[in-house]
């Protein structure tokens, strides 16, 4: 599970929707509900449309994640994710975002991956 987040991460930070996609159950739930139209996003498809359309916005992004707490109970499992973003828009600003993801994660065919990812946003700031 920390190896999903780390990669996550990382995808976001490189922009490579390929591997980021491929981190969700096909039935995936993506909610940004502090974001207008991404309040639900079903399904792993939908998910990774919406993703690359943000993300075509932020021609610089950097996402640091660190697990909070994660409780397994066999091919199930639940936990909490802190990150921070710094970005910069299509417009030239930037913004250091501080975040809680509460998460559900299932495992696949031996592989662990997102059943669903709530987002809270926690601060919003310049960078120092």
């Amino acid at each position: 599970i920390r190896e999903l987040i780390a990669t996550y991460a990382n995808a976001v930070t490189r922009n490579d929707g390929d591997t980021w996609s491929s981190l969700w159950a096909e039935d995936g739930i993506w909610s940004i509900p502090v974001i207008p139209g991404m309040e639900r996003i079903e399904g792993r498809d939908a998910i990774y449309a919406l993703w690359k359309e943000a993300m075509a916005g932020y021609p610089f992004q950097v996402m640091i994640a660190q697990p909070g707490e994660t409780v397994i109970d066999g091919d199930t499992a639940r936990g909490i994710t802190y990150n921070q973003e710094i970005n910069t828009d299509i417009s030239g600003v930037t913004q250091r975002w501080a975040g809680e993801y509460v998460d559900e994660y299932v495992k696949r065919d031996g592989r662990w991956l997102f059943k669903s990812r709530t987002y809270r946003v926690l601060h919003i700031g310049k960078p120092e």
